[in-house]
């Protein structure tokens, strides 16, 4: 019974997508149907003759997953239990490790850690696959079911079998569980510098770095040398978040468009008037772990020269999901547009370059260590416009500048080389700017 309405549903389904008044409407009616015919074929043998009893909402789920998941790796189906992670993950906390997780093959491989999380704090790196939980492999599950056994109750162990590339073997960490609180934005003064750290772009991340400036100059009892914006291992989130922190550092201009299928298509966001660092310094610190909603935030700020980039490439996600509501718990994550920079560049593969390449020095793997991009997804968007960057990445001449191992860097209490570099950036900046603006103070007296 439930094949017969699912081959009416599907007719009906191909008749309102043919025209009624085209060249050739035999032709696509027939080619429908044929691979109508041919789906039904499939489900029905599933059906019938596979080892184990399956449902029909199970067949359906998974040829819908299917779908969508040969269009693109951001696209998807939010069933109820989706839907609720989805929400956790932009409203709430919960219980675990703290990983941002993607399947790649079947096989688990960690996007990036959230800083300051247990996984983080353990050593766990974007690019690292994940094998095994509790000595249990991982391989040929569901990106569902690694989540569900890595999330648990706080103050749970659970130990992790790490595939890095570029090691010989693979290796064992045992890490904690924890509730992982979704603060997306924390604020510390260092040397008289804002250092404003984002790590995720979740419903208050706005509102939250408007309140981290304040907060900033409230701490020294006036205005600091500059800011540090840190998008590192940020994996992105909401774009109206974006617009909203590009718009706390910039006056009245295009922060970001968005083109869909349709050439003309095209939905442009601004700032609204005012500059709340009034015109101070400012450094992004991004790398590879730097997507999506946080290269719209470098990309905006580089183009108005409102902001240097340092760091290292970004992750190189151009593409906008809609999330577009099915019913009451479901909903489809579609992939529906194309972002692009105020100057008109699309980051889709190629990312944000930064203005000063800076290696992560204070890391013994750094150079090792291989980076993990949208280009190294299945399936991902051409980018027809992007950037060869191998050359680039390939130059192994050494800049003077960065010349200090892990071991110097060390001695001299440096533990984060590229937030280092950027301090010394930003004071050097703003007191020159305070340097310059004293003259001028003098002749309006």
């Amino acid at each position: 019974m439930a094949t017969k309405f699912l081959r009416a549903a599907l007719l009906v389904s191909a008749v309102a997508l043919v025209p009624a008044a085209t060249a050739g409407i035999a032709s696509a009616d027939l080619t429908i149907n044929r691979d109508i015919e041919r789906f039904v074929a499939v489900y029905e043998r599933v059906k019938t003759s596979y080892v184990d009893k399956v449902s029909d909402e199970q067949l359906i789920k998974g040829a819908i997953d299917g779908m969508l998941a040969s269009l693109d790796p951001h696209s998807s189906y939010l069933d109820a239990r989706d839907f609720k992670q989805m929400q956790i993950t932009t409203d709430g906390n919960y219980g675990g490790l703290g990983l941002v997780v993607s399947m790649e093959d079947g096989a688990v491989k960690v996007v990036a850690p959230q800083e300051d999380s247990p996984a983080a704090k353990m050593g766990i790196k974007p690019g690292d696959y994940i094998t095994h939980l509790d000595g249990k492999l991982l391989y040929g599950g569901t990106l569902d079911q690694a989540v569900d056994q890595m999330r648990g109750a706080p103050g749970t162990s659970i130990k992790l079998t790490i595939v890095r590339p570029g090691r010989d073997k693979p290796f064992d960490v045992t890490v904690t569980r924890q509730i992982i609180e979704l603060k997306p934005v924390k604020w510390e003064v260092k040397d008289g510098v804002g250092i404003i750290n984002i790590n995720g772009f979740s419903k208050q991340t706005g509102q939250m770095t408007r309140a981290a400036v304040v907060a900033i100059e409230k701490a020294l009892g006036r205005r600091p040398l500059g800011y540090i914006i840190d998008l590192r291992s940020n994996p992105g989130g909401l774009l109206d978040q974006a617009v909203e922190v590009s718009d706390v550092f910039l006056d009245r201009v295009e922060v970001v468009s968005q083109r869909g299928r349709d050439k003309r298509d095209i939905e442009r966001y601004f700032a609204q008037p005012g500059d709340m660092a009034e015109g101070l310094p400012i450094v992004v610190l991004v790398d590879s772990g730097s997507a999506s909603a946080a290269e719209i935030v470098a990309g905006a700020l580089q183009d108005h020269h409102r902001a240097l980039v340092m760091g290292e490439r970004s992750f190189g996600k151009g593409s906008v999901q809609t999330l577009i509501p099915l019913d009451d718990t479901t909903a489809l994550r579609l992939t529906t547009a194309r972002y692009y920079t105020p100057s008109g560049r699309s980051v889709q593969e190629g990312g944000i370059e930064p203005d000063i390449a800076v290696p992560q020095l204070s890391d013994p793997d750094y150079k090792s260590r291989p980076r993990f991009r949208e280009v190294d997804l299945g399936r991902h968007l051409i980018n027809e416009a992007k950037v060869d960057n191998s050359v680039l990445e390939a130059d192994d001449k050494p800049d003077p500048r960065f010349t200090q191992t892990p071991d110097e860097l060390k001695a001299k209490g440096i533990t984060d080389f590229q937030l280092y570099y950027a301090l010394q950036t930003v004071s050097r900046l703003g007191k020159a700017q305070l340097a310059a603006a004293a003259p001028r103070k003098l002749a309006r007296k």
